[in-house]
């Protein structure tokens, strides 16, 4: 049976701020956005994959492509990976439309060797640009939100962190730190209309140029590239098969929040963090032993049975019906 037809999801009115839109993900982002009728600031530093340099051109280009189609854009070129940028990204959207509803924190870019050979220059960029600069634009994006009672924030994960990938632990953990940030985002922005996810897109784009495959050194890494079925993904790992999802994700359609949802190959899905019902200790304040941990490692380590908390305080409750159900408390 065929599913009713849903009318056209549109963001006239809104104003939107997509992070590194100069290529690949962020510009398809900010052109789809404008197609739809929001008002769009197109952030770009202009830098190369591994952070290097700085050219007005992308920016530039991308709002010259929207004019084009009869949208409406504005270039911001400063760096989000600075309070002062961040700052300046949010004030271009207010000073042109006065208000931000929508922001896609996009930019990034990518330096990768083994875990134990990462240097400070290879470290401390990439949290900048990841971590840091989802806070420089967050933050004051987040106060122009709360102010007009509405908002939407997507946050760029990556499957590096959620899933693993060799030779990216300065990547991984930038990207990682997207789930929390998210998830308390979402958290306080319940009172005032926000509301905040992340994506994992995957897409064949200029970062992969940067990538050492040196990390083919480790043999169950190299095994799972090996014998991957990628007989899904032809044609299909391309900036605009993961659009529908992150724009969707930004529109008013939308009534999702608090979560973390996955774009590889024209499949979508939501990834989610849980914990398995566990081993509950015997009863009483006698914390257990080490050997009681390895007798119980088996059930601590099922899945069968998991909750997923919302908050920190949910896992008690959790805990608490676990507990009840091993007959350890009443």
């Amino acid at each position: 049976m065929e599913s009713a037809a849903v009318a056209q999801i549109r963001f006239d009115d809104r104003v939107a701020i997509v992070t590194g839109a100069g290529n690949g993900l962020g510009r398809e982002y900010a052109l789809e956005l404008a197609r739809r009728g929001a008002k769009v600031v197109v952030n770009d530093l202009g830098g190369s994959g591994s952070g290097v340099g700085a050219s007005a051109t992308a920016a530039e280009r991308v709002v010259e492509e929207i004019r084009d189609l009869g949208g409406t854009a504005v270039a911001n070129t400063d760096s989000v990976a600075t309070r002062a940028g961040g700052a300046s990204v949010v004030q271009t959207a207010l000073d042109a439309w006065g208000r931000v509803d929508v922001l896609i924190s996009n930019a990034g870019f990518l330096r990768n060797s083994r875990f134990e050979d990462l240097t400070d220059e290879q470290i401390d960029p990439i949290i900048d640009v990841h971590l840091k600069a989802a806070f420089y634009v967050g933050q004051p994006a987040y106060r122009a939100m709360r102010a007009n009672g509405y908002g939407r924030m997507l946050f760029t994960g990556s499957a590096s962190a959620m899933f693993g990938h060799a030779w990216q632990a300065n990547y991984a953990s930038g990207k990682g730190a997207m789930v929390g940030l998210s998830n308390v985002i979402a958290l306080e922005g319940s009172a005032y209309g926000i509301q905040s996810n992340v994506l994992l897109p995957t897409a064949v784009s200029r970062l992969a140029d940067e990538m050492d495959q040196g990390f083919m050194e480790i043999p169950e890494f190299a095994k799972s590239i090996q014998t991957a079925d990628f007989s899904a993904s032809d044609g299909r790992v391309v900036p605009e098969f993961n659009t529908p999802l992150a724009l969707y994700l930004v529109s008013e359609n939308c009534q999702a929040t608090h979560g973390l949802y996955s774009s590889n190959s024209g499949r979508y899905a939501r990834v989610r963090i849980c914990a398995g019902e566990g081993w509950v200790a015997p009863k009483g304040s006698v914390p257990p032993t080490l050997e009681d941990i390895s007798t119980h490692f088996d059930k601590i380590s099922e899945l069968g049975e998991f909750s997923q908390p919302m908050t920190v305080y949910e896992e008690f409750t959790a805990v608490a019906a676990a507990a009840r159900k091993q007959g350890v408390y009443p």
